[in-house]
């Protein structure tokens, strides 16, 4: 089963936590604090492995969550780090976080990594929190929460030439003729439901990578057909071969064929127009290709090359090979992003971005006050609650980031509830 497109959650492990000791060993009189930091939290890594061709392993497992540090421990000792959570992605895929739909990584190289999930940082030990005015002090934190988020994974496939055209044309058997690929081919349309990948060798000894795209129909940009599903796959070619049934055995109009087809590429990505084409007019066996390839030529404002081809009979097939591994020496590769142009500038683009807010203060039906906020959250999560000094620590930490006057603001008198997360406190002047 061909899988191309998957949303996943994946999580970054947690920091360890660090911990509260003190040295006892003998004869050291007023030992001092001693507890060690915990460990860092794993990344989830993403890495490209050339032997998977699909996104079916996902299909099965649609979440990962990476394993969370080591605990400190006494006598300073730090927690472990944990190893990172290395997850095999096939060559070809694009992974976009689901909420801003923002491009994090386009994966094509065999062993290329990218972080997709940061691990939290290890919560600091009380060995970290003495000071001259507080030699012992009895405040470590938690680990530091690890980074989560849904993604979206898209394989795009990577193919130097697609095979682009209408159900029935022709394009599986072509496939089939220059390549090992063995396709499946009927006559029916939409007999070819997923890509097919092919490697094409020239007599002179030149290679590429075909793909078998299956048919477009009208409206395919928005859905219709199979078109796209697909759709997607052509973004990485080089080159499209616009494969077209001259015999016009459908009963369709080659030309019109031909308008409609680059109209669904032009809708879905503008950019595709910017690919060069060859056009294919296949099935030049049948006796009435000849008179609709002349009509054809005549109606044609693009100065594409025609090939005249017969899939069946394999006339044509060797210039044809030919004139598509001469276009793509002689074309570069497109970027599919914006940001992979950036790259290719070297360019650092400086932009305005408005500070997150630390807290925001809402209300709930019962009258609670309801605060929430990544910082403070991340606070309060890194926060030991079963020591009063940490406590004290977290409260001197909440009146610092403003919350007290905030809360004043919104009309917090003494003994109202405020809630954070799943916790309530008790507002006090």
């Amino acid at each position: 089963m061909f899988v191309d497109q998957v949303k996943i959650y994946v999580k970054g492990g947690d920091g360890g936590n660090g911990m509260v000791a003190f040295r006892r060993e003998k004869y050291v009189p007023k030992g001092g604090p001693a507890g060690g930091d915990g460990g860092k939290g794993a990344d989830v890594v993403f890495e490209v492995d050339e032997g998977l061709r699909t996104l079916m392993d996902f299909r099965y497992q649609r979440h990962f969550k990476a394993p969370r540090g080591e605990n400190g421990m006494s006598k300073n000792q730090h927690g472990k780090n944990a190893e990172d959570m290395v997850v095999k992605v096939p060559p070809g895929t694009v992974v976009i976080d689901d909420d801003t739909k923002e491009v994090i990584a386009d994966l094509t190289e065999h062993g290329q990594r990218v972080v997709v999930a940061k691990g939290g940082r290890g919560g600091r030990g009380n060995t970290r929190f003495a000071t001259p005015a507080n030699p012992a002090p009895e405040i470590c934190e938690k680990g530091e929460p690890g980074e989560e988020r849904y993604v979206v994974l898209e394989l795009k496939l990577l193919a130097d030439v697609g095979l682009v055209g209408f159900p029935s044309v022709g394009k599986s058997t072509l496939l089939s003729v220059v390549s090992r690929a063995r396709p499946k081919i009927a006559d029916y349309h939409f007999t070819t439901i997923v890509p097919n990948l092919g490697v094409v060798e020239t007599e002179d000894g030149r290679s590429f990578v075909m793909a078998d795209l299956p048919g477009l129909i009208e409206g395919a940009h928005q859905g219709v057909g199979l078109g796209h599903q697909f759709l997607r796959h052509i973004e990485r070619t080089r080159v499209i071969v616009h494969v077209i049934d001259m015999s016009a055995s459908e009963g369709r109009d080659p030309y019109e064929d031909y308008v409609t087809i680059n109209n669904e590429l032009k809708e879905y990505n503008l950019r595709l127009t910017e690919r060069p084409q060859i056009i294919v007019a296949n099935k030049m066996d049948i006796p009435e290709a000849r008179e609709n390839l002349k009509r054809f030529k005549e109606k044609l404002q693009e100065d594409y090359p025609v090939f005249p081809i017969s899939a069946a009979t394999r006339e044509g097939i060797r210039e044809l090979l030919f004139a598509i591994a001469d276009k793509l020496e002689e074309t570069p590769e497109f970027p599919l992003h914006d940001a992979e142009e950036k790259q290719g500038v070297h360019r650092v683009v400086y932009k305005y971005e408005r500070p997150e807010e630390e807290f925001t203060i809402t209300r709930d039906p019962d009258g609670a006050f309801v605060l929430s906020g990544a910082k403070i959250e991340k606070l309060f999560k890194m926060t030991d609650f079963t020591r009063d000094e940490s406590i004290r620590r977290f409260a001197r930490q909440m009146r610092s980031l403003g919350v007290d006057e905030a809360l004043r603001a919104k009309g917090a008198k003494d003994g109202d509830t405020v809630r954070l997360l799943d916790y309530e406190f008790e507002f006090i002047e």
